[in-house]
């Protein structure tokens, strides 16, 4: 006994869409505003590297998302600001005794603003 094959599908015509297009379902539209200096210097981009304006932009954002993307690693990179400012400037209190230095002055500042205010 022969094996039955499907019947042949009828094959689609290839899309009359160019190569360098892209397809719909790969990428999804999304509107930006920019202001007037960011359109123009994006098409001067665009012109001078023979892109169009959307490629410079995919290109950004791509670069954008390829940096540091993590919350702990931003916080690692400011403690070690941190740390390497640390001492930085030996003259400055430390921070309690300058906290405490503040509110003194502060109170006593109060104080004379105070007696000020209630003096004829």
């Amino acid at each position: 006994m022969r094996a039955l094959r499907p019947p042949r599908k009828r094959e689609r015509s290839r899309s009359c869409v160019p190569d360098t297009m892209y397809h719909s379902y790969i990428m999804r539209r999304t509107q930006i505003y920019l202001s007037g200096s960011q359109r123009e210097r994006i098409a001067r981009r665009a012109g001078a590297a023979g892109l169009t304006g959307s490629k410079v932009i995919r290109e950004a954002v791509e670069a954008y998302l390829a940096g540091p993307v993590d919350d702990d690693m931003e916080l690692v990179r400011q403690r070690q600001a941190i740390v390497d400012a640390f001492g930085i400037s030996p003259r400055l209190p430390r921070g309690a005794d300058f906290v405490d230095e503040a509110r003194t002055l502060d109170a006593k500042r109060t104080d004379e603003l105070e007696a000020r205010w209630r003096s004829p």
